[in-house]
C-alpha cells in the first residue's frame, strides 16, 4: 500500500508562523528555568558565606566578656519591673574598693542594666566559691552633689542613702546604707564627693542603730563632671557610682557547713535584689531596680536573632551531668511557605554546582567556669524554600507571558492566517475557472509564483487580472469612474504623504507623527457612509505612554500647527496612562485649536497635569469669554458650534465631537466648564 503525503510546500508559512510561537514559548520557560537555576546557584553561595559570618559573629560574641557572662547565667533575664536577679561574674571577685577595677570590671563583663539615662546597675556574684558568699552591687545615678550623714546621729533622712532588699530561700534582708563623707564631715568640696556607704539593718523607721552591719561594705564617689553641660555649678546634676558588698549569711552558712560545696547557687536566679537610692528628705527615688524603664542586658537568646530560617544554635558544657543542651536556638521563619508543591520539587531538581563543605560549624568557648561546645547547624533547604516563593511569584508573569503569546497568536490565527488560508483556496478555485482566457500581459506576476500560500495567491491574482483586461472594455464607463477616483485619492493625497514620510519617516522626526495622522484620518475616514460613523467605528491602539513627555512634546510643537504661546507645567516624568498615542495627540490638538480660536489676543493657553493614584487629569485653560450656558452641555456633540456660518467658515462642528469619541474609547473623561477668566477643558485619563 502507497502512503501518499500532502505537499507541505504550501502550508510552508503557517508551520513557520506557529513554529515561531511555539519556539517563543519554549523560549519563555526555558529563560526562567535559566534564571531560576542561576538564582539558586547565587542563593547557594551567598547562603555559605552568610552561615560562615553567622558562626564569626556568634563566636566573637561569645568570647567576648558580655558573651561569657550570657554563658555563665543562661537563664537570666534581668531588667524590665521585676527584682534584679544576680548573676555569675567570668571573675572570682570584684575588687569593691577600687573605683576604676570595678568599673572595668561590670562595664567589660556586660552585666549592667540601664534604666534610662541616668542609671544603671550591676548585681552579681563571683565565679569563687571561697570568696566568701557575698553579692556585689554596683551603678551610678544622676543627682545633685550629696549630702553626707553625720556620723553618730541615727537620724539619716537629710542625707543621701541607699535602701538594699535581697531576697532568698524565704529570708529578707535588708539594709539602709546612708553616704558618710571621708575625711573631715565640716569641710566644705565645692566639686564631687566620696566616702562610704555604711550599713545599717532598715526597720523602716527612718533612724539607725548604734553599730553598723560589720561586713557590709560600700563606697561612693560622686562625678565632678556635670552629667548636662551648660549648667551652673549650684546646680549642676553629677553622677555617682556606687559599689557594695553585700554578705549574705544564707550562702555563707550553706559554704561552711558542706565538704564540697555548689557554687554558683543552684537557685541563683531565684534571688531577689532590689536597690533605691533615697534623696534627702521624701523626695522620688533617684534610681529604683524596679524601674519599669529598664533595659535587658545581653543573653544568650539574643543570638537568635542572628540565625536565619532553618540554622539552629546548640550550646553545651563540655562535662556536665547529663550532657543535655544549656541552650538551644532556632531561626525563626521570616515568611509563610505560599509556594505550590510543584514549583518546590521543581527547584529542589534544578542543579547546582558544589559550592563548599556542608554546613555545619563546630567550635569551643573557653571560660573561667569551663569549655563549652558551640554547635551551629545550617539548613541548605531554607534556600529551596525562600526560592520556591520567588518562582511562585515568577510563575505568574512567566504564566502572563504564555498567555500574552497564546493570545496573540489566537487573534493572528483566526484574524489573519484563516482569512489568508481561505483566500488561498478561494484564489486557487477561481485560477481553475478563468485559466486559459487569456491575459494582462502589462501585470506579470511571474517572479511571485510558488507552492507556498503567498505564491499561490500571485499566481491566481495574475490569472485573474489578465481576465480583468478583457472585462474592462465592457465596463470602460464605470472603470473610468473608478480610475477618475483612484488617480485622485493616489495623486492628491497618497502620494504626497508618501514622499513626505520617505522624507520625514525618521521615527525621532516629529514631522513623521503628524504624517501618520494624516494617513490615519485618511484611514477612519474612507469608505464610511458619514463622518460621525467613521470616528465611531474606529479602533484605537491603546498602549501604555508617559503623559508627561507626550504633553511636552504637544506644547513644544503647537506653533508647528499655527497655535502659538501654549505653556505646560506640572510635567511629572514616569506618569503612565493607558491611551493611543495619535488619537489622544488630535484630542488635545482640537481642543487647543478651539482655545486658540476663543482666548484673548496676546494671552497664554495652559496646560497642567495633575494626577492620584489611579488616574491623570490634563487641563487646558484659556482666558477669554465664557462658553454660552445653552450651548456647555451640547459642544460636544456633532455639528454643534458657536460660530455663525460655520460650515462657510470651514468649520464642521466636529472637532470636539472627535475628542470626546476618542476619550470614550481609550477610557477616559473629557468635560467643558466655565471659570472666572476663561474656559477649562479637563480630560481624565486611566493610569497603567
Amino acid at each position: 500500500m502507497k502512503i501518499s503525503f500532502p505537499n507541505l510546500a504550501q502550508y510552508r508559512l503557517r508551520i513557520l508562523f506557529r513554529g515561531a510561537f511555539l519556539l517563543l514559548a519554549v523560549a519563555t520557560v526555558a529563560l526562567a528555568l535559566y534564571v531560576l537555576q542561576q538564582e539558586k546557584q547565587l542563593s547557594y553561595k551567598n547562603y555559605q558565606a552568610s552561615f560562615r559570618k553567622t558562626s564569626d559573629q556568634i563566636l566573637a560574641t561569645l568570647r567576648h566578656p558580655a558573651g561569657q557572662l550570657a554563658l555563665l547565667n543562661p537563664r537570666a533575664e534581668n531588667g524590665g519591673a521585676a527584682a534584679l536577679h544576680p548573676v555569675l561574674l567570668p571573675f572570682p571577685s570584684l575588687d569593691f574598693d577600687d573605683q576604676n577595677k570595678v568599673r572595668q570590671a561590670i562595664t567589660m563583663s556586660g552585666c549592667l542594666v540601664q534604666y534610662g539615662d541616668d542609671g544603671a546597675l550591676c548585681v552579681a556574684v563571683g565565679n569563687n566559691p571561697w570568696a566568701g558568699g557575698f553579692i556585689y552591687a554596683a551603678g551610678s545615678f544622676v543627682s545633685d552633689e550629696l549630702v553626707p550623714h553625720q556620723r553618730g546621729e541615727q537620724d539619716i533622712g537629710d542625707a543621701h542613702r541607699l535602701r538594699v532588699t535581697v531576697t532568698l530561700r524565704g529570708q529578707t534582708y535588708r539594709w539602709i546604707a546612708p553616704f558618710e563623707k571621708n575625711g573631715d564631715p565640716n569641710a566644705v568640696q565645692t566639686r564631687g564627693a566620696h566616702g562610704r556607704l555604711t550599713g545599717f539593718l532598715d526597720d523602716d523607721s527612718g533612724r539607725v542603730g548604734a553599730r553598723p552591719v560589720k561586713d557590709f561594705r560600700g563606697w561612693i564617689w560622686q562625678s565632678t563632671l556635670c552629667s548636662k553641660p551648660g549648667q551652673g555649678d549650684a546646680d549642676c546634676p553629677r553622677s555617682s557610682f556606687f559599689s557594695l558588698r553585700l554578705p549574705i549569711g544564707v550562702l555563707q552558712d550553706a559554704l561552711f557547713q558542706e565538704k564540697n560545696p555548689v557554687w554558683p547557687p543552684a537557685d541563683l536566679d531565684k534571688i531577689e535584689v532590689r536597690i533605691e537610692v533615697l534623696p534627702p528628705g521624701d523626695g522620688p527615688l533617684l534610681l529604683d531596680s524596679k524601674s519599669a524603664s529598664a533595659a535587658r542586658a545581653f543573653a544568650v537568646s539574643d543570638l537568635a536573632s542572628l540565625l536565619l530560617p532553618g540554622e539552629s544554635l546548640r550550646i553545651r558544657k563540655r562535662g556536665a551531668a547529663g550532657g543535655a543542651d544549656l541552650v538551644s536556638l532556632s531561626g525563626a521563619e521570616d515568611h509563610p511557605d505560599d509556594s505550590s508543591r510543584l514549583l518546590s520539587r521543581l527547584v529542589r531538581r534544578l542543579p547546582v554546582d558544589e559550592v563548599g563543605p556542608p554546613n555545619d560549624s563546630r567550635e569551643s568557648v573557653v571560660t573561667a567556669a569551663g569549655i563549652y561546645d558551640v554547635t551551629l547547624t545550617g539548613d541548605e533547604r531554607s534556600v529551596n524554600r525562600s526560592l520556591g516563593v520567588v518562582a511562585a511569584r515568577v510563575s505568574w508573569f512567566v504564566g502572563a507571558m504564555l498567555l500574552a503569546l497564546f493570545v496573540a497568536w489566537l487573534i493572528i490565527e483566526i484574524g489573519i492566517i484563516r482569512r489568508i488560508t481561505l483566500l488561498t483556496r478561494r484564489a486557487a478555485k477561481v485560477s481553475k475557472i478563468v485559466k486559459g482566457s487569456g491575459g494582462l500581459d502589462q501585470f506579470d506576476l511571474t517572479d511571485l509564483r510558488g507552492a507556498d500560500e503567498l505564491g499561490v495567491l500571485a499566481s491566481c491574482l495574475h490569472d485573474l487580472l489578465r481576465r480583468v483586461k478583457e472585462d474592462l472594455e465592457r465596463e470602460e464607463i464605470r472603470a473610468e469612474q473608478e480610475k477618475e477616483m483612484w488617480h485622485a485619492v493616489g495623486h492628491e493625497i497618497m502620494s504626497p504623504l508618501q514622499s513626505l514620510m520617505a522624507l520625514h519617516g525618521a521615527a525621532e522626526s516629529q514631522s513623521s507623527r503628524y504624517i501618520n495622522r494624516m494617513q490615519q484620518a485618511v484611514r477612519v475616514l474612507y469608505g464610511s457612509a458619514s463622518p460621525s460613523e467613521a470616528f465611531q467605528s474606529t479602533v484605537l491602539q491603546v498602549t501604555a505612554i508617559d503623559i508627561g513627555a507626550f504633553l511636552g512634546n504637544v506644547a513644544d510643537n503647537a506653533p508647528l500647527v499655527g497655535i502659538a504661546d501654549v505653556s505646560f507645567s506640572g510635567g511629572q516624568q514616569g506618569v503612565m496612562v493607558r491611551a493611543d498615542d495619535y488619537s489622544l495627540e488630535d484630542v488635545v490638538t482640537h481642543v487647543l485649536r478651539n482655545a486658540d480660536r476663543c482666548r484673548l489676543p496676546g494671552t497664554m493657553i495652559s496646560i497642567d497635569l495633575k494626577t492620584t493614584e489611579t488616574a491623570a487629569t490634563i487641563a487646558i485653560h484659556n482666558y477669554g469669554p465664557n462658553i454660552a450656558g445653552e450651548l456647555i452641555d451640547k459642544i460636544f456633540e456633532y455639528g454643534v458650534s458657536d460660530q455663525l456660518d460655520a460650515g462657510a467658515n470651514g468649520s464642521r462642528g466636529q472637532g470636539l465631537f472627535v475628542a470626546k469619541t476618542y476619550m470614550a474609547k481609550m477610557g477616559g473623561t473629557i468635560t467643558a466648564q466655565n471659570v472666572a477668566d476663561g474656559v477649562v477643558f479637563s480630560l481624565g485619563l486611566q493610569r497603567v
